[in-house]
C-alpha cells in the first residue's frame, strides 16, 4: 500500500482560470498526515492554528485542521502524485 493510499482519501479539483487541487484526509489518519506535512514543509504563516500556509520544493499550499489540503499551480496529476508521495512518507 502507498502512502497515498493510506493517507489520501479524495482528491477533487476546482474550475476556473487557475485550477486548485483540493486533497482530503483519510479522518482516521489525518493527524499523523498533517504531522508528516508539517515535518517537511517550510511553514509561511499559520492562521489560529486552523489553516497554516506551506512551502515544500517551490510548491504553495494550504493545509487545514480538518483534514483538507488546497494545491495550487500543479500542471499533471503524476506531479500531485509526487509531490504527495514526498510530503507523507
Amino acid at each position: 500500500m502507498t502512502a497515498i493510499e493510506v493517507y489520501v482519501a479524495r482528491v477533487d479539483g476546482t474550475c476556473g482560470k487557475e485550477k486548485d487541487v483540493i486533497v482530503t484526509l483519510k479522518y482516521e489518519k489525518k493527524d499523523e498526515a498533517i504531522k508528516r506535512i508539517l515535518g517537511k514543509a517550510t511553514l509561511k504563516r499559520s492562521i489560529a492554528g486552523i489553516v497554516s500556509e506551506l512551502l515544500y520544493r517551490n510548491y504553495s499550499f494550504r493545509l487545514y485542521g480538518s483534514g483538507k489540503i488546497i494545491f495550487r499551480g500543479l500542471e499533471t496529476k503524476e506531479e500531485l502524485k509526487s509531490l504527495l508521495r514526498e510530503l507523507l512518507l
